[in-house]
């Protein structure tokens, strides 16, 4: 007598890609890279959409199992996820593949631009101006972000108080690797219910940033009025490649966290002067690619054609990195509760490092406007369009649009 059948379901089994060889994955990915349109939200949605609904390379929930880890570990997103799913395809080397595949087309878009930046001698041409106007976008570009990190980041009063605290720290000129560090043990020990610890650890945080002073620093927000010259050090290139991999590393919540950490170095050793550092990020804004592609510029600015690979291998090693070395791993560490809270009281001390960093950019700014109104406007502008139009194209229309904004206007008054 046969047995009656099962009436349970079938536990589905894991989804997974189809056998590719390693250029497919290579041009997989290179797909993926020439159309990353419009930040980290427009990237992970669109392979989101393409693998895992439309290919069913992965399920939906291993999908956000693997942002969830990669949210919380430094580098781009979007890139991370790319490097991992590729690896799912090939392997280490399909991983490498996807990874390379994905950051392409940006890296080769920048490169050229750096490269027609120093060709044309922009201040003595209609690009002045325009460059000008772009610079504005990306102060309003960086204030949505920190409005839109800050939403997910700053979830009590005591990460609202150290994003304050480290902002407030910034101006006055304390080193990164003071606070950061300190803002992260404190909130560990503020979750665990030790506030008097956690006081204590600020307090000799604050002392040791006294005892080592300023001196290192990029100027706080009082002394930026000053003229800035341009740069007068240049690094070797493995100093380009140690400063992008110190930048890459620091990149929690988001690829607008690397700005202060770079600037840093680029502007705050005489690299480049801020203005020049924002015609950089105004470059990686119109182009598809992770924003952090702007470090390509820096590179090139100091060190030339070899200063912009050793800058942009620095700064997407750790992306790289973490997936190809620790993908196994990394679930079990990222639930790790105390390793939680230390990197959300880090990332609450970042939000306050960018909206520092934004003040001291538009400080610099506003020194150059030939109009404040003019200026004003223009800084409206940007803004009204990255918060009300909800495209993947808001950020490409608002930093172009100022950009030709800002040569009818500042043009205008020139020639006035």
């Amino acid at each position: 007598m046969s047995a009656a059948p099962s009436t349970e379901p079938a536990i589905p089994a894991e989804q997974s890609p189809p056998v590719l060889s390693p250029g497919q994955i290579f041009l997989r990915f290179l797909r993926f890279g020439l159309l990353a349109w419009g930040g980290p939200v427009a990237q992970i949605a669109m392979i989101r959409r393409e693998l895992v609904e439309e290919e069913r390379w992965l399920s939906s929930g291993r999908f956000n199992r693997l942002l969830a880890v990669y949210q919380v570990l430094p580098g781009p997103e979007a890139h991370e996820l790319c490097v991992h799913i590729g690896m799912l395809a090939g392997g280490r080397p399909g991983g490498l593949l996807a990874g390379l595949g994905f950051m392409m087309p940006g890296f080769v878009l920048m490169f050229a631009l750096s490269w027609l930046y120093f060709t044309i001698d922009i201040s003595q041409s209609a690009l002045g101006p325009m460059f000008l106007g772009v610079q504005i976008a990306v102060i309003a570009l960086i204030v949505r972000a920190v409005h839109r990190i800050g939403q997910h980041v700053l979830l009590d009063h005591w990460l609202w108080a150290i994003g304050i605290g480290s902002a407030a720290a910034t101006i006055l000129g304390t080193a990164f690797w003071v606070t950061l560090p300190a803002a992260g043990l404190a909130y560990m020990l503020v979750r665990r219910g030790q506030i008097a610890f956690s006081v204590f650890v600020l307090a000799g945080a604050a002392v040791l940033a006294r005892l080592l002073g300023a001196d290192n620093q990029i100027e706080p927000l009082q002394n930026l009025v000053a003229d800035q010259t341009t740069a007068v050090a240049e690094p070797a290139l493995f100093g380009l490649f140690l400063s992008g991999l110190k930048a890459g590393l620091l990149t929690f919540g988001g690829a607008y966290t690397v700005i202060p950490f770079l600037r840093d170095d680029a502007v705050g050793n005489g690299w480049m002067t801020d203005a020049q550092f924002l015609d950089g990020l105004a470059l990686s804004g119109i182009l598809p690619a992770p924003l952090i592609i702007f470090s390509t510029f820096v590179g090139y600015f100091v060190g030339g054609p070899l200063g912009a690979v050793a800058m942009t291998v620095g700064i997407f090693l750790p992306a790289f990195g973490f997936s190809l070395l620790f993908h196994d791993r990394l679930e079990k560490v990222i639930t790790n509760n105390t390793l939680h809270s230390f990197l959300e009281g880090v990332a609450g001390a970042v939000v306050g490092l960018i909206a520092a960093t934004t003040l001291e950019l538009a400080a610099t700014v506003i020194q150059r406007l030939p109009s404040l109104l003019a200026g004003f406007l223009l800084f409206a502008f940007a803004l009204a369009i990255v918060y009300l139009w909800k495209s993947k194209l808001n950020v490409v229309l608002a930093v172009v649009g100022a950009g030709l904004l800002g040569w009818l206007l500042f043009g205008a008054l020139d020639w006035l």
